[in-house]
């Protein structure tokens, strides 16, 4: 019996495989370096287009004159190849894919490390390097060395407080950064049938913050109703009786809200331990924590209040925008005092919008918070958006009331 992972890449663990790829996308920044390695190739003409996207995320709006003549050049090559293009303002990559473009049993490429977060879907997601990239999209297709698989196996419901960020940093702490090397997570057992679709993007997000290849859910009911609500008809996936490299019991009813503390994913604490430490700024978005589910949960916990910190929020897609907006989420969040930043990574990377000055310190809910990520000298702390919400009240860490 397969693992997830082997039953669709279609070999046993440890095993070499030639795969095509059913989706491969790049976004502003690692699309500028396909194109030049498909230009040193010689390539010009791509043979399945069709599977194909470029996404404008990481710098948008541009924040210079050479960005911008970067993204211009990748806008002719779009039109002229007949590649998808999302521009500036149409969401982060993993999230725009997510909105009905991943099924569950597909192949899908990104040149971004964090595309393992479409694994959510029953699909082997995983991130390739920019060279890479450009040779799927020669080709149509890669290589892969069939992963060996470690099972999480979820029990209980979140409870009080908790969310699935806070699970998420849980499962990193208990396996540490490279305790998954090359690994695929399958998140199994019962308490994963009562994840959201949101909640298990995020979960499958961090995989790769333990040194996974990929992060999967099986595809079920929730998997299904969610992708019908996107036009898209599927079936869900029935787990085998497989073998995995071993197993690690996580009872959701444990979860507490818990922080990732500089400079580590895996240095976590509870929040109760580092309750009180002032704060400069709080950053809720990301491909992590960015997606309606989290916006509507941070308008709740600041509906009527103001910020006490700068406050910055930034949608993970058009879509989540525009939800935002018609459902009076934004305006909870705007009349609460934050900033609202069009859809896009930038302050995550520290590109722009956010980023921090020397030994300012931000409590974000993105995914690192590796030394000088968002600003040289900047601190960074990584937790939940309920945890976020209460620490940009309090103008410091705080422990989210439940709600």
């Amino acid at each position: 019996m397969s693992t997830l992972s082997e039953r669709i890449l279609g070999a046993p663990a440890g095993e070499y495989v030639d795969r095509d790829v059913d989706l491969a996308f790049a976004h502003d920044g690692t699309g500028v370096l396909a194109r030049e390695a498909l230009r040193e190739m010689g390539v010009e003409r791509l043979p399945h287009p069709e599977r194909l996207h470029l996404i404008f995320d990481h710098i948008v709006p541009a924040n210079t004159g050479t960005t911008a003549t970067l993204q211009a050049e990748l806008r002719r090559y779009a039109r002229s190849s007949g590649v998808a293009l999302s521009d500036a303002g149409g969401g982060i990559c993993h999230q725009v894919m997510s909105e009905g473009l991943v099924r569950p049993g597909m192949i899908v490429a990104g040149a971004d490390s964090h595309t393992c977060t479409l694994g959510a879907f029953g699909a082997f997601a995983t991130g390739v390097g920019a060279t890479d990239m450009a040779a799927i999209w020669a080709s149509g297709g890669t290589w892969f060395r069939v992963p060996e698989t470690i099972a999480l196996r979820l029990s209980g419901r979140l409870s009080g407080a908790a969310e699935p960020k806070d699970a998420a940093l849980a499962y990193v702490a208990k396996l540490g950064m490279e305790g998954a090397t090359y690994r695929a997570l399958e998140f199994v057992g019962d308490g994963a049938a009562g994840v959201s679709m949101d909640g298990r993007l995020t979960l499958c997000n961090m995989a790769v913050e333990t040194g996974a290849k990929a992060g999967m859910f099986y595809a079920d009911a929730t998997t299904v109703r969610y992708l019908a609500e996107h036009g898209v008809s599927a079936s869900p996936q029935v787990p085998e009786n497989c073998r995995y490299e071993r197993e690690v019991n996580i009872d959701l009813s444990d979860i507490v809200p818990l922080v990732a503390i500089r400079h580590r994913v895996d240095t976590v604490r509870e929040v109760a331990e580092v309750a009180g430490t002032q704060i400069d700024q709080v950053f809720v978005g990301t491909c992590t924590n960015g997606r309606y589910e989290d916006l509507a949960r941070f308008a709740r916990i600041v509906r009527g209040r103001k910020v006490a910190v700068r406050t910055l929020v930034v949608p993970a897609s058009r879509a989540v925008l525009s939800r935002a907006i018609a459902t009076g989420v934004l305006a909870d969040i705007v009349d609460a005092g934050c900033m609202v930043a069009p859809p896009g990574c930038g302050p995550c990377l520290g590109a722009h919008m956010g980023v921090l000055g020397e030994g300012e310190v931000c409590l974000s809910t993105a995914n690192r918070n590796f030394k000088n990520r968002m600003g040289v000298g900047g601190e960074i702390y990584i937790a939940s958006v309920a945890t976020a919400a209460a620490s940009a009240l309090a103008g410091e860490i705080a422990v989210p009331e439940v709600a």
